[in-house]
């Protein structure tokens, strides 16, 4: 992937100062995903693996909302006529859309404003951090659509943001998490007034990007991989990460930096 000249068809990309921002562009019907545009966006941040300009990712939403999930005429209803093969390839594409989220090793900025339901509140869910204004409205509704609320690994993510017990409040009834409780629930990280929100995401974002990238990778990949291991499997595993992180070139610019009373400049090497 080329950021400065990435393309695609489903959303808008934009590319700035190592900053790549997803906008999930169909205002009109509050955002909704398809069955392409699923596809393009797991494959758009498998890409990011390989995308050294990208430092930081902002996704955000179109017209005031962020994403009323997927498309109830142009998914929904052909789901409703395919056969088990069928439906297995969709679901597990839509799972592999979080894996390749928690795959890329840049951190993702959700900015959220409006509605941010079913697969989309998944998108959310499934990025680093979350920024939303106070009429965000997250729904995690596929209850109420007779699914399960067990949906592109909401039972294994969800509870470690919020809880077990609140994660199944949500998932089992399918009710709205206002602004206010996903703050106090630490879904959100901070809530900002609507006409700054972009503006607060792009800021994360950039000082993200300003860090050292790399070990920022180390710590998005091992906050993943330390879920399921025992505590001595996890230190072991963090010594080994960050003995990588002590052979980088950015580990050695903070020491000159400090000791010359200085802001370290990192470079991601």
């Amino acid at each position: 992937m080329n950021p400065e000249t990435f393309a695609p068809a489903h959303f808008r990309w934009a590319f700035q100062d190592g900053i790549a921002t997803v906008t999930l562009n169909r205002p009109e019907r509050k955002n909704p995903l398809t069955f392409d545009s699923y596809a393009e966006l797991r494959d758009t941040f498998r890409a990011l693996v390989y995308a050294r300009p990208v430092k930081a990712v902002v996704i955000a939403g179109a017209g005031g909302n962020f994403s009323s999930g997927g498309d109830v005429h142009g998914i929904i209803g052909p789901l409703t006529g395919m056969d088990m093969p069928a439906l297995l390839d969709f679901t597990r594409m839509t799972g592999d859309l979080v894996k390749a989220m928690r795959g890329c090793p840049q951190p993702i900025v959700a900015a959220i404003d409006g509605v941010c339901a079913g697969a989309g509140a998944i998108v959310a869910m499934a990025s680093d951090l979350r920024l939303a204004t106070p009429d965000a409205k997250t729904a995690f509704l596929f209850t109420r659509v007779g699914l399960a609320g067990c949906d592109m690994g909401a039972c294994a993510i969800l509870p470690r943001i919020i809880g077990q017990g609140r994660t199944a409040e949500l998932l089992f009834t399918g009710r709205t998490m206002s602004a206010e409780e996903g703050e106090r629930w630490g879904f959100h990280n901070r809530l900002v007034p609507a006409e700054t929100l972009l503006d607060e995401a792009w800021a994360l974002a950039r000082s993200l990007a300003a860090g050292p990238t790399f070990a920022h990778g180390i710590t998005k990949t091992q906050l993943d991989r330390e879920w399921n291991v025992s505590l001595e499997t996890a230190i072991e595993m963090e010594a080994q990460a960050q003995a990588l992180c002590m052979a980088t070139k950015d580990f050695r610019r903070a020491f000159e930096a400090f000791a010359e009373k200085r802001k370290p400049e990192f470079e991601g090497d």
